[in-house]
């Protein structure tokens, strides 16, 4: 009991402090670490694991949708990013810039890269010549630097490491499909990979992407009712393709800019694990991405045989294709039993004399922190169909939870009142960039995406409440243009 103190009170309580809490977790359970400049972290094995993780899953996809990776520079020309005015507009707050090298200073400054479409877009100008050469479909795995001004490990810092693809098509329509193909891929994996329910849609003028003609957003709520964006899919239309000078000559003899998308997850996926499914005790992972999904606890280790036979089970684990680990350190059980449950770890199997005389087991579940009793000879099957309903059943969790705190609001009080109180808000919206300006000023809340292009599109989430509900826009009583989900964010 002493040592189940211990570890709770090592963390801040999830209900009163809840950034404080999420820092504690990820320090504690060596997710990351600070890095000696500031706004920077270092991600320690057990946090890179999951990122791997994250990786391979998404890679797949990506691959099963006829994407390649490749690497572009980390050091993109100043001229670059002055060639698309939005874009640089939009990036020039975040941007390190390199003005020495070698002892020297540079004839032109170096932009340490804060996204990559500029340094893309010159090479594609280069190996586009002809219809032939489209679609380009290229995506990079990748770090990139933004200066920010405030930061927490995962969510916001000042390197970070991403995915961003970037493709070129022929036509608006190839591109257009390619920003929504994409866009249902990220909430696949989210929902199917990291048990993380998500609202997709588009973003408003306001909050798009600096240089694209259309943004559409993921959006996920956490645990302290505020959204986390986690993924983004942007069509460029032809903006890229002009300021770059990217033309192909088409099979009608004539040459014509190409149409371009690009979209982009990073590191920050992490933090909405963490904050979607964590809870007092610390990290709860889903199995899919778990880098551990069974521990094994001895009890009694130095008793004869106990060793040999917690080898013996990990053994069978590992065989079939589960991820396991035992710890055999020195630690009180108790004391293992925390860490384990601290850092998340799906399953715990405990293991002693008197478990290895009757042929059995006790394992334990992170989620609903309950324990099973098994017959050590159905042990691999039993443990694969406990992962995969931990799986379902942290969805399940966090959709209902969801489900309860969304909020419809036809003023601008009522809206401030439900975002206060750690709900997202369905509203009407004008579509006056002065009125979702003066909701974000007056109550905190941002427009997270539209939620009423559900018709034209399968992968745009359904509203949560009718579209009827809103009539009227929250902020100026106007003849609503859209239905917005309105959020505190991230």
């Amino acid at each position: 009991m002493q040592e189940e103190k211990q570890f709770v009170n090592a963390i801040a309580d999830i209900e009163k402090n809840f950034p404080q809490w999420f820092t504690d977790v990820v320090i504690k359970t060596k997710l990351v670490d600070y890095g000696p400049v500031k706004g920077t972290m270092v991600m320690r094995p057990y946090g890179y694991a999951i990122w791997e993780r994250i990786q391979q899953h998404m890679n797949k996809m990506f691959v099963a949708t006829g994407h390649q990776n490749a690497y572009f520079p980390l050091f993109i020309p100043a001229s670059f990013l002055n060639k698309e005015k939005e874009h640089v507009e939009g990036f020039a707050p975040e941007v390190a810039v390199v003005t020495m090298a070698g002892g020297e200073k540079l004839a032109e400054p170096l932009i340490v890269r804060p996204t990559s479409e500029t340094v893309i877009g010159e090479m594609y100008a280069k190996w586009i010549q002809s219809y032939r050469d489209l679609p380009i479909l290229i995506n990079q795995w990748a770090n990139v630097v933004r200066w920010e001004k405030t930061t927490r490990p995962f969510l916001r810092t000042s390197e970070f490491l991403w995915q961003e693809g970037h493709t070129a098509h022929a036509t608006e329509e190839e591109a257009m499909q390619e920003t929504l193909q994409m866009l249902g891929i990220y909430k696949k994996f989210l929902e199917e990979y990291l048990a993380i329910p998500v609202f997709t849609g588009q973003k408003t003028e306001k909050e798009k992407f600096a240089g694209a003609v259309a943004t559409f957003g993921v959006e996920a709520m956490m645990k302290d009712g505020k959204s986390l964006q986690s993924a983004t899919s942007h069509y460029f239309g032809q903006n890229f393709a002009k300021a770059f000078d990217i033309q192909f000559l088409d099979a009608d003899g004539k040459h014509k800019h190409v149409y371009t998308s690009s979209w982009g997850s990073s590191t920050r996926m992490i933090g909405a694990l963490i904050m979607t499914h964590g809870d007092q005790r610390g990290l709860i992972l889903p199995p899919k991405v778990a880098p551990i999904q069974v521990i094994i606890v001895p009890i009694m280790q130095k008793k004869q045989g106990v060793l040999e036979a917690v080898a013996n089970l990990k053994s069978k684990l590992h065989n079939a294709g589960i991820r396991v680990e035992a710890d055999q350190t020195e630690n009180t059980p108790g004391w293992k039993f925390n860490e384990w449950e601290m850092k998340g770890v799906p399953l715990r199997i405990e293991l002693g004399p008197r478990d290895i005389a009757q042929n059995k087991v006790i394992l334990f579940r992170r989620d609903k922190l309950e324990k099973i009793e098994l017959s050590l000879d159905s042990v691999e099957e039993k443990v694969k169909e406990l992962l995969e309903n931990i799986q379902c059943a942290l969805y399940e969790s966090a959709l209902m939870r969801r489900q309860n705190r969304i909020v419809v609001a036809n003023t601008e009080k009522e809206l401030k009142d439900a975002v206060d109180n750690g709900n997202f808000v369905q509203a009407g919206w004008c579509g006056d960039r002065s009125c979702e300006e003066q909701i974000k000023s007056n109550s905190a809340a941002s427009a997270r995406v539209i939620l009423d292009e559900t018709n034209k599109n399968v992968v745009f989430s359904t509203p949560p409440h009718p579209i009827e509900a809103n009539t009227v826009c929250v902020c100026c009583g106007k003849k609503k243009k859209h239905v917005v989900l309105f959020a505190k964010a991230y």
